[in-house]
């Protein structure tokens, strides 16, 4: 399904029938949980870098409840991530077939059925303002439904039987946010967990590979890159994905690639199979045999995160890549605009954000379900110079592997 078929579905359906579900609360509200929750579902369905962005909350969630059990919904699209950073059993995970509506209804059906079978205790829903996560936590049994509240904005209803409310903050990193979840759990203030501290957490654990497993992917590539053998090597993520405005534009890609090859630098850029022909473009734009096409290239996340440990330097747009390095050594530069940095900022102590921070930047908010009315002429990415990053590039690249510019 697209995005914007996503959006009318989740707001013509899904707002009647979280009215539905809150006039049934009503009338037969549930008594309150005595105790700690022993069985909790996490629901996720965002994008795949969100998941590692979520990866505190896990942490935070064993420590707190060691004795729980603890099961994810999300895209089966995603299931990958999930499984690399290893929070929860394969056996605890829900998946959702998101490419047609007819899968996605029936996989819904599906869940509701197991997650019901789990006599869930609390439901914590991850998801800015989506109703169909809202429903989904609802329809779960459980009796403690966290996620995020709208208090007294107009719009973005999710309905009334979400008894754990967690004030949406857009001036506090999306990590932090999730955190509190956990502790609006048994918060008794009002609102919410507004004594629980606000210190960021430390990198993620990295991802740690089989023995050979890294000198495989390194001889791969050599073998099927020749000219990339002995060279440092960068790489860049030109696409915006699901959202193309959140894409550096292709001019200043071309033009900071030249000078890195220029300065002797192999460039490599990647992308799923959709990016190929705008790998491709770029790759002839810059004439090279050391800048090379690997979009589709690695099959897998583990694979990307391999090639990471081999690369010098990853710059990219805002997106999974960006998130996922958080996961390896690599250092990284990632461009925003039209989402924030100030919430999505990449785990990362090695990472470096350029934000233009325009006055209509961010575009993209939970407030309006990141559709961003501009035309497309993206000036917050735009007015970052290909002079300016590459000379920050300059700079990352010069340190000593581990420490950040």
């Amino acid at each position: 399904m697209n995005i914007q078929f996503q959006r009318a579905v989740d707001r013509f359906i899904g707002v009647p029938i979280c009215v539905l579900l809150s006039l049934i609360d009503r009338l037969f509200a549930k008594q309150p949980l005595a105790g700690p929750p022993r069985r909790i579902l996490v629901i996720l369905l965002s994008e795949m870098g969100s998941l590692v962005l979520a990866q505190p909350m896990f942490a935070r969630l064993k420590k707190k409840y060691p004795e729980a059990s603890i099961h994810v919904m999300l895209f089966a699209k995603n299931r990958e991530v999930l499984d690399l950073l290893g929070v929860v059993p394969a056996a605890n995970v829900l998946t959702l077939d998101d490419r047609s509506l007819g899968s996605f209804v029936t996989d819904s059906l599906r869940a509701v059925v197991r997650t019901r079978a789990l006599k869930l205790d609390a439901v914590i829903d991850c998801e800015l303002f989506s109703r169909v996560s809202s429903i989904f936590s609802y329809l779960s049994g459980a009796r403690l439904h966290a996620g995020f509240h709208r208090h007294t904005q107009e719009g973005l209803y999710r309905g009334s039987f979400i008894n754990r409310p967690v004030l949406y903050n857009p001036y506090r990193h999306l990590t932090l946010q999730l955190l509190t979840m956990v502790a609006a759990l048994e918060s008794k203030t009002s609102p919410l967990a507004k004594d629980f501290p606000v210190t960021m957490p430390k990198d993620p654990p990295h991802l740690v590979f089989a023995a050979g497993e890294l000198r495989g992917s390194e001889v791969r590539l050599h073998s099927d890159f020749p000219a990339v053998a002995g060279k440092r090597l960068v790489l860049v993520y030109p696409s915006g994905g699901m959202l193309p405005i959140r894409a550096w534009p292709f001019a200043s890609y071309a033009t900071l690639c030249a000078g890195l090859l220029a300065e002797g630098y192999a460039v490599g850029v990647i992308g799923m199979k959709d990016d190929r022909p705008l790998g491709q473009a770029l790759v002839k734009q810059c004439a090279s045999a050391l800048c090379i096409d690997l979009t589709g290239y690695t099959k897998t996340v583990r694979e990307l995160l391999a090639l990471f440990h081999r690369a010098a330097l990853l710059i990219t747009n805002d997106g999974g890549p960006g998130q996922f390095a958080a996961l390896t050594p690599i250092p990284s530069i990632v461009f925003f605009g039209p989402e924030t940095p100030q919430l999505y900022r990449s785990l990362s102590s090695n990472a470096y954000c350029f934000d233009s921070a325009l006055s209509c930047s961010p575009c993209l908010t939970a407030y309006n379900h990141r559709s961003s009315p501009c035309d497309g002429d993206n000036q917050c990415l735009k007015q970052i110079s290909p002079d300016q990053v590459l000379g920050k590039a300059r700079e990352m690249l010069a340190l000593p592997p581990g420490l950040s510019a």
